[in-house]
C-alpha cells in the first residue's frame, strides 16, 4: 500500500500472477477542520486515518486471497462492495483491545507486582521507567515472534519493497525494479520507528501525571494515548528530514535498527507490485491535487 497526500493505492499479486489494484482519494484532515492541522493534534488524527486505511487495504487483499482459493466467492464479493465498514470497525476494536492489554495493562501489572519486591520502584519516575522497559521488551518479543512466521516474513518483504520504491521516487529516479533493488529497506519515516518513538515518549509523559490507585494509573495511560501519539508524530516529522545530521542521526538509529526485524529484502516481483501501487497513488494524487487547487 502506498499513500500520498491526496490518495492511496494498494496492489495485490493474484494467484495467476496478475496484479489487481484498488485506489481511492484520501481526504486531507486539515481541510475538514482547522484544529486537525495543529501540531500534536494532527499526529493522532493522522494515526487514526492511517489505521482505517490500513485495515481497509488488509480487508481488500484478504478478500482477493480468499477469492483465489474460492473462485465462486469473488462474484459474491463484487455484489457486496461498500459493506466493509463493520469488519473494519470490529477489527479496530479487537486490535485496540489486544494492544491495550499487551502494551499497557500487562506491563503495568508486572511493574506493580515488582514494586513489592524492589523498594526503588516506589519512586514514580523509576516506576514508569521500569514499566517502559517492560513495554519495549514485550514489543521486541512480539516482533521477533511474528517474524518467524512464513506469512509475516512475506509481509515484511513487501514492507521492505515499499521503502525501496519510496527511496527511488525520493531520489528522482525512474521507478524501475533495477533502481529500487539498489536502495535500502530502512527508512526514517516508518511505522516501526513511530511505534518505538511512542514507547519512549510514553515513559516521559506517564511520569508527568502521577496517580496512586492501579486502575487510575491504567485509565490515565489509555487517556494519554492521543497526546503520546501526537508528540511522537512531531518527533518523527522533525527528525526524519534531518536524519543524517548531528543528534537527529542518533535519534533515528534505534528505529532504523528495529526495522531490520520488520523489513526484509524483497524479490523482484514484490518490488514490481510496490512500484505499481506508488504509480497508481501518484497518478490519482495528481488528479485530486489539481481538483483541490481549482476549487481553491
Amino acid at each position: 500500500m502506498m499513500r500520498t497526500p491526496y490518495a492511496y493505492a494498494v496492489a495485490v499479486r493474484r494467484a495467476d500472477g496478475s496484479v489487481e489494484v484498488k485506489r481511492e482519494a484520501v481526504t486531507r484532515l486539515s481541510g475538514l477542520w482547522k484544529p486537525l492541522s495543529w501540531p500534536v493534534v494532527r499526529g493522532f488524527a493522522v494515526l487514526l486515518q492511517s489505521l482505517v486505511l490500513g485495515l481497509r487495504t488488509l480487508n481488500f487483499s484478504f478478500n482477493l486471497a480468499m477469492s483465489d482459493l474460492e473462485p465462486d466467492k469473488e462474484k459474491k464479493d463484487e455484489s457486496d462492495k461498500g459493506g466493509d465498514f463493520l469488519p473494519i470497525l470490529l477489527s479496530m476494536i479487537a486490535a485496540a483491545a489486544v494492544t491495550v492489554f499487551l502494551f499497557i495493562l500487562a506491563p503495568l501489572g508486572i511493574t506493580t507486582w515488582l514494586k513489592g519486591y524492589f523498594p526503588s520502584i516506589q519512586n514514580w519516575v523509576v516506576f514508569n521507567l521500569v514499566d517502559g522497559v517492560i513495554r519495549v521488551l514485550f514489543f521486541l518479543a512480539y516482533l521477533l515472534f511474528i517474524s518467524r512466521m512464513q506469512d509475516i516474513r512475506r509481509v515484511f518483504q513487501y514492507h521492505g519493497a515499499e521503502h525501496k520504491v519510496v527511496y527511488t521516487w525520493e531520489a528522482g529516479e525512474d521507478l524501475t525494479v533495477q533502481n529500487a533493488a539498489r536502495k535500502s529497506t530502512l527508512h526514517p519515516r516508518c511505522g516501526t520507528s513511530f511505534l518505538l518513538f511512542v514507547m519512549v515518549v510514553s515513559i516521559a509523559v506517564f511520569s508527568v501525571f502521577k496517580f496512586h490507585a492501579f486502575w487510575a494509573i491504567f485509565l490515565s495511560r489509555v487517556v494519554l494515548i492521543p497526546l503520546i501519539a501526537g508528540l511522537s508524530y512531531e518527533l518523527i516529522r522533525l527528525s526524519a528530514p534531518r536524519c543524517q545530521r548531528g543528534i537527529f542521526r542518533i535519534v533515528v538509529m534505534p528505529g532504523l535498527a528495529l526495522q531490520r526485524i520488520t523489513t526484509k529484502e524483497p524479490s523482484d516481483d514484490q518490488l514490481e507490485v510496490a512500484i505499481i501501487a506508488l504509480k497508481e497513488a501518484l497518478e490519482l494524487d495528481g488528479i485530486k491535487a489539481r481538483e483541490a487547487q481549482a476549487a481553491a
